[in-house]
């Protein structure tokens, strides 16, 4: 029988082996790893919301009123005031009837996928979607379908031949991120939504990484393209643009009463502390105001301003930059020089992303000066420089 050293041994061996980092303290951008201070370029906290005033007093006065955890399931008595609050936010302001929020993102997925279909369904979704819609899927049972990144043309065929064998109570779920966790680009959601005219599926968008960053509101790629009413199951996160953690979904009453009964992570795991679900709702609230409008202009003039200093083609579709390196192990030399000239941005491995596609994943926020954005813009481009001169 193997033995964890030995498969220790192998990823490292690939490069492939991970660690947990303690950070010390953070103030602003800056983070604090063994006494050495570094500007991060690996957080999701787009708009610097997870250490404003109002959402750190939002927490505050949740701790008072409600205690610092829920003391039960959802279904017992862990259905707090403080989670009905936010949910109904979000319903109103995502356009649809009802919401439920999750304790985070990884559950959310978990428990909405494998709660809407089963084995006698399938599941259809892109090459590039998050692990944890993959891990839903998988945990359903259902026949899951891939089609490649953002290829239209695969997804009609695969809807095609599944409509050519479907039974009449067989459900058929699409699913995709909005932005796309590694890469930053776009889903073509107003295709997929095309499709629904001629072919009958469940369609679920993850907006993990487009709510706060996309929207007149913030609220993401669906509402800046005006599909709230074609986009069945609206998925998204409150650990990065909106600073605090948790996961939601906005659906139909008869969905979110659905996932009420079928969602285990939900069903058999502790609500999520009370104070908690009142942060993430003062957060989306300032996200959605003048001043969260504010900041995503700030960002966006920030992402633009790392495009000039990093002589990119054009500028980034969202906050999330890959600098595609290849190898693993050249991933994270580069992670650490970066780390000797005080920046932290983290290296991307397989199996985050397919094998040799090794990357940093760059994500700019609306905290960062205009000067750290180009120190750390020109030594990448330094290092690059520096590379090419030894191959």
């Amino acid at each position: 029988m193997r033995t964890p050293r030995e498969e220790l041994q192998q990823l490292e061996e690939a490069a492939l082996r991970r660690q947990l980092r303690t950070i010390e303290a953070i103030e602003g951008t800056e983070i604090c790893e063994n006494g050495s201070w570094y500007t991060n370029f690996g957080s999701n906290d787009y708009l610097g919301l997870s250490q404003h005033p109002l959402v750190k007093e939002a927490f505050e006065r949740g701790v008072q009123e409600w205690g610092v955890g829920a003391g039960a399931s959802r279904l017992v008595t862990g259905s707090l005031g403080a989670h009905d609050q936010l949910e109904t936010w979000l319903a109103e302001a995502k356009g649809s009837e009802a919401a439920l929020s999750f304790a985070n993102g990884y559950s959310t997925a978990l428990g909405v996928v494998s709660g809407l279909v089963g084995k006698e369904d399938v599941v259809i979704l892109d090459k590039l979607c998050h692990a944890s819609l993959i891990d839903g899927a998988r945990l359903s049972g259902a026949k899951i379908r891939v089609f490649g990144h953002n290829r239209i043309d695969q997804l009609e065929t695969i809807l095609t031949q599944v409509a050519a064998k479907r039974c009449a109570a067989q459900r058929v779920l699409v699913l995709t991120e909005s932005v796309f966790s590694m890469d930053g680009d776009y889903a073509r959601l107003e295709d997929i939504v095309a499709l629904k005219e001629r072919y009958e599926f469940v369609l679920m968008v993850d907006e993990a990484h487009g709510v706060g960053v996309l929207g007149h509101k913030g609220l993401g790629l669906v509402e800046q393209l005006g599909l709230s009413e074609s986009v069945d199951i609206q998925m998204g996160t409150l650990g990065k643009a909106a600073g605090v953690a948790g996961g939601y979904i906005c659906a139909s009453r008869d969905y979110i009463d659905l996932f009420t009964n079928r969602a285990r992570s939900l069903i058999y795991s502790s609500a999520p502390p009370p104070a908690q679900a009142l942060a993430a709702l003062a957060a989306l609230r300032l996200m959605s105001s003048d001043a969260g409008a504010e900041r995503r202009e700030a960002l966006w003039e920030n992402i633009a301003c790392f495009k000039d200093h990093a002589q990119l083609n054009k500028v980034p579709s969202s906050a999330i930059i890959p600098w595609h390196v290849g190898e693993s192990t050249q991933a994270l030399e580069l992670q650490d020089k970066l780390k000797t000239s005080g920046f932290f941005c983290p290296a991307i491995r397989y199996p985050t992303v397919p094998r040799n596609t090794a990357r940093l994943r760059i994500t700019i926020t609306s905290q960062h000066s205009g000067e750290a954005i180009q120190a750390f813009a020109q030594k990448l481009l330094t290092l690059r420089a520096e590379e090419r001169d030894e191959d």
